[in-house]
């Protein structure tokens, strides 16, 4: 079974999608949640594989505690359902640690999916969400500058520095990646070295020249 925590402000909405949810074989509803505050006090119990989680409620919104659920919780994989479906809000939740991204009002099948493959370990993002992403990105690489301009780090080392500009710590980059804390430190200690920066602020300043 693959347990569900839902956390939304609209209890009608949340009863709509447990319902909606309840009804597929292998998922269960293990709790609801009103806000962030109320999800993170609620994970140790629920003991959830996926958390359906909305952006905006009151108190801590759903970026925060996305953060907050990716950095204590890093077996927890988060959805994004959202109605928003600007770039800032998508790339927030990305940078947060969000598994996928799904607008509300998506079809039952197409959230069900999303829910099993978050699940297996993928990330996924709605239709919508996807040719959105796939425009931004194919618009950076006509006219952003290519990553190629820090030749001498991997590409590991990019995907890593790419990271540290967003702000993610050394944990939620190892939680991201699929990798150890240490692997991390070390690829950070190289990046450093590489670019001849000796802080974090530094190595930022640096990737955002880069494009990156």
């Amino acid at each position: 079974m693959i347990r569900v925590l839902l956390v939304d402000d609209h209890a009608g909405f949340r009863t709509g999608l447990r319902a909606l949810l309840s009804a597929v074989e292998d998922i269960e509803v293990a709790d609801e949640a009103a806000s962030g505050e109320q999800a993170l006090a609620l994970v140790g119990r629920a003991q959830p594989d996926v958390v359906l989680m909305d952006l905006t409620m009151p108190g801590m919104g759903g970026i925060a505690a996305t953060e907050r659920l990716v950095r204590d919780h890093p077996h927890v994989r988060v959805i994004v359902l959202s109605m928003a479906d600007d770039d800032d809000s998508v790339f927030a939740a990305m940078r947060a640690g969000a598994r996928g991204y799904v607008l509300k009002g998506a079809r039952k099948a197409e959230l069900v999916r999303s829910v099993h493959a978050v699940a297996d370990g993928e990330a996924i993002f709605g239709p919508a969400i996807a040719a959105r992403m796939a425009e931004y990105f194919a618009a950076r690489e006509r006219s952003g500058p290519d990553a190629r301009a820090l030749p001498e780090l991997t590409r590991r080392e990019r995907e890593i520095l790419a990271l540290v500009a967003g702000h993610l710590t050394n944990p939620q980059i190892a939680a991201r990646l699929g990798l150890s804390q240490k692997t991390v430190r070390n690829h950070v200690s190289s990046i450093f070295t590489k670019l001849q920066v000796a802080d974090r602020a530094q190595a930022i300043t640096r990737a955002r020249e880069a494009g990156l």
